[in-house]
C-alpha cells in the first residue's frame, strides 16, 4: 500500500506545485493545488536605486532573508549591466543570511556570509548577530514580503541605521480559490494542507476570519486535517494563527515535508 493512499493533500504554496503534485501522486495521494498566496515583484526602478546605493558603498552590512530576494536583486543588477559592481560591493560588505536557500544563493554568487542563523529562523539570525557591534552602522535589509519586527527592533536597539530592500512582496490569493479551499476543508474533503511559507497561514486564517469560520477551521486542524509546515519558520507562523497540531520535517525541504507526512500516516496506520 502506498503511504498516502487516497489522502487528499491541499498544496497551498504556489512555487513548485506541479513537482509536489507528482510526489504526492507517486505516494498514492490526491494533490489539490490551492495557492494561498500571490507574489508580486516590485517596480525595478526603485530596486535599481537601492542597488546603486549598495554599489556606491552606502552600507556596512547587508542582511539577506531569502534566496529568491537575493537572486532578484542580482538579476536586476545584471539587467543594469552592474552585476560585477554589485558582487564587488557585497564582497566588501559584512553579510548576514537567514535560511539555507539564502546561503546557497550566496555560494552560487561566490559570496560567503559572515553570519548565518542557527536554526533557519529570524530569531536564530538575531541570536547570531548579537555578538557584533552595530552602533552607527548602516545596514541594507532585504525583507521577504513580510515584515521582520524582531530584526528591525534588534537593529534599532543596537543603534544601526537601516534601509529596507523589497524586491518583491506577497499579496492575497485569488478569492475563489480560497472559497474552494475553505469549502473543501470544512466539508471533510481534505486530509492535509501543505504550507511552504509564512504568508500562506496568515492569508488562510484572515480569509476564514472574514468569512466568520475561523474557529471551525482551527477545529478542523485540531482534529481531522493535518497541517504540514516546510520548516521551523513556517511552523512558527502556523502556531501564531492558532494551528498547533502539525508535521514538520527535520530537513527544511518541500519534498521532505511530503515524505514526513507520509511517515506520519504510516505510523498512524500501524497504531490503529
Amino acid at each position: 500500500m502506498k503511504k498516502l493512499e487516497g489522502k487528499r493533500i491541499a498544496l497551498v504554496g504556489p512555487r513548485r506545485s506541479e513537482e509536489m503534485s507528482v510526489l504526492v501522486q507517486n505516494l498514492g495521494g490526491i494533490p489539490l493545488i490551492r495557492p494561498a498566496q500571490g507574489t508580486v515583484f516590485l517596480d525595478d526602478s526603485r530596486v535599481e536605486e537601492d542597488i546603486h546605493r549598495l554599489i556606491q558603498g552606502g552600507f556596512d552590512w547587508a542582511i539577506f532573508t531569502t534566496g529568491v530576494g537575493l537572486e532578484t536583486l542580482y538579476k536586476i543588477a545584471t539587467k543594469m549591466g552592474e552585476e560585477a559592481a554589485f558582487l564587488g560591493a557585497l564582497q566588501r560588505t559584512s553579510i548576514a543570511a537567514r535560511g539555507y536557500k539564502t546561503v546557497n544563493m550566496l555560494k552560487k554568487l561566490g559570496l560567503q556570509p559572515l553570519v548565518r542563523d542557527d536554526d533557519g529562523s529570524t530569531a536564530g539570525l538575531v541570536r547570531e548577530l548579537e555578538s557584533f557591534s552595530f552602533e552607527g552602522k548602516s545596514v541594507a535589509l532585504q525583507l521577504h514580503g513580510d515584515p521582520a519586527p524582531k530584526l528591525v527592533e534588534f537593529l534599532k536597539e543596537r543603534g544601526a541605521s537601516f534601509h529596507e530592500l523589497l524586491p518583491y512582496h506577497h499579496v492575497p490569493p485569488e478569492g475563489h480559490v480560497m472559497e474552494q479551499l475553505l469549502s473543501e476543508m470544512l466539508g471533510g474533503e481534505i486530509d492535509a494542507v501543505n504550507f511552504t511559507s509564512t504568508p500562506q497561514a496568515r492569508f488562510l486564517m484572515e480569509f476564514a476570519r472574514n468569512k466568520g469560520v475561523e474557529q471551525q477551521v482551527l477545529d478542523a486542524f485540531a482534529s481531522n486535517i493535518v497541517a504540514v509546515a516546510v520548516g521551523k519558520v513556517t511552523a512558527a507562523a502556523l502556531r501564531e494563527v492558532g494551528i498547533e497540531r502539525m508535521v514538520v520535517p527535520e530537513e527544511e525541504r518541500m519534498g521532505s515535508a511530503i515524505m514526513k507526512l507520509a511517515q506520519y500516516y504510516t505510523q498512524e496506520n500501524s497504531q490503529s
